[in-house]
């Protein structure tokens, strides 16, 4: 959510942003939003007005009936009952105006940074750098589904049954990977000195807008029929809403968290869901990262985050792509983001394992995490990334880890976790 002051001051500058993200129908918004504001801060005057009178004539009235001036002190009442009846109906606008402005301001986007190039959706994303020669064996790699069914590791038909389509059950060697990647992410963050946590796996109604727009909330969250209560479409959620109404001291910044945490979401639209393996769900797991830190810092740790990911890959011997996401394909909060992507020897082509993304302080602000700095109170910059989010993350590992006679090598990090083993077969 962008400051209130700040459109009202650069509207050109806002209505461009918009342009940029091909959002065209919100310009009249920017207006809108002004116009509001303006009648807003009139009303308040008037309000504050009227608060003050009425203060100075109750005492003047007090001062009347102690001189016994009945008749004075009478006609000043009808005076304060007439103020009163005037105040109730400006204090209801103004509450009308406020909800109509925050409304508003929760729907303009964020400004992108400069650096984020023009597009109008994923289709238009820009290649940064590739990582690691992406090979295609001689021998053909089956669909994720059949590689996992070799090893009796997944059971879609029996989750089908159990929850619908979107759901899985893992099994045997197939299950036990999929918990060492996510052990062994947990320990390559602690490593890089993040603070492990697990968070709450659902969040109340003033967190999930303060950490996404609508139309994400409404594309991916599940609510809890009858409580405030969502489950959380990622652990970055519930991870910044950990600071939601705090000062922090400017000495305790960054704070750098990793976190596990199942994740739901709806995954509504044209895509719908995969039913035959795993890369689309409505479960799954994941280790995230996320970082608080101060405005000035927050692109030096958006280079971090995702340099994170790309090396925990590359440990596994996966190749992967970044990605510089398009002015379209930003969610309305963020204002840069990069998505790395594995290397698909099946399919001969990068596919999306991860998203880091700057928010500045957008979340920030609407969560009012705030900082107590030398020079007075600011708003925290915050900033998330995917470390590994299997079962989509175990597709590439299992593809680019396969031997022709079927067995999947296991690098020597991952060994540990998996009770020793260099080969599952």
């Amino acid at each position: 959510m962008l400051d209130l002051k700040f459109v009202r001051e650069n509207p050109e500058i806002v209505k461009q942003n918009i342009t940029n993200k091909f959002q065209d129908k919100k310009l009249p918004l920017v207006d809108e939003v002004i116009q509001l504001d303006v009648e807003n801060r009139e009303t308040k005057q008037k309000a504050d007005a009227l608060r003050a009178g009425r203060n100075k004539i109750s005492k003047q009235i007090g001062g009347l009936m102690a001189q016994g001036k009945k008749d004075e002190a009478e006609e000043m009442k009808k005076k304060v009952l007439e103020d009163s009846e005037l105040l109730s109906k400006l204090e209801t606008r103004e509450s009308e105006l406020e909800t109509r402005i925050k409304s508003i301001m929760m729907t303009i986007p964020n400004i992108i940074d400069p650096s984020v190039p023009i597009g109008k959706d994923d289709s238009e994303n820009v290649e940064v750098q590739r990582y690691g020669e992406p090979v295609v064996p001689d021998f053909e790699i089956p669909y994720h589904a059949d590689i996992m069914n070799k090893f009796d590791g997944l059971d879609l038909d029996s989750a089908r049954k159990v929850a619908g389509n979107g759901f899985y059950y893992l099994m045997g060697d197939i299950a036990r990977l999929h918990s060492a990647v996510i052990s062994y992410a947990r320990d390559f963050m602690i490593d890089r000195g993040f603070t492990y946590c697990i968070p709450p796996f659902m969040i109340r109604s003033d967190v999930v807008t303060g950490v996404m727009s609508f139309a994400e909330m409404d594309a991916m969250m599940y609510k809890i029929e009858g409580e405030d209560l969502y489950l959380i479409g990622t652990s970055e959620h519930s991870m910044i809403g950990k600071f939601i109404d705090t000062i922090l001291p400017e000495s305790s910044l960054p704070q750098s968290l990793t976190s596990y945490s199942p994740c739901f979401r709806k995954e509504k639209g044209a895509h719908g869901i995969e039913e035959r393996g795993v890369y689309r769900i409505h479960q799954f797991e994941k280790q995230e990262m996320i970082v608080v830190c101060k405005p000035e810092e927050s692109n030096i740790w958006f280079d971090k985050l995702w340099q994170n990911t790309v090396d925990l890959f590359r440990t596994l011997d996966i190749p992967v792509r970044t990605l510089e996401c398009c002015s379209g394909d930003l969610a309305d909060l963020k204002v840069k983001s990069i998505d790395v992507e594995a290397w698909s020897p099946r399919q001969k082509k990068y596919f999306e394992v991860g998203s880091c993304s700057n928010l500045g302080d957008a979340q920030a602000r609407r969560l009012k995490i705030r900082v107590d700095g030398e020079n007075g109170k600011y708003f925290a910059h915050t900033l998330n990334n995917t470390v590994v989010a299997p079962p989509r993350m175990l597709i590439a590992f299992l593809e680019n880890n396969l031997n022709e006679d079927g067995s999947v090598n296991i690098p020597v990090i991952l060994r540990p976790y998996m009770g020793g083993k260099s080969i599952i077969k």
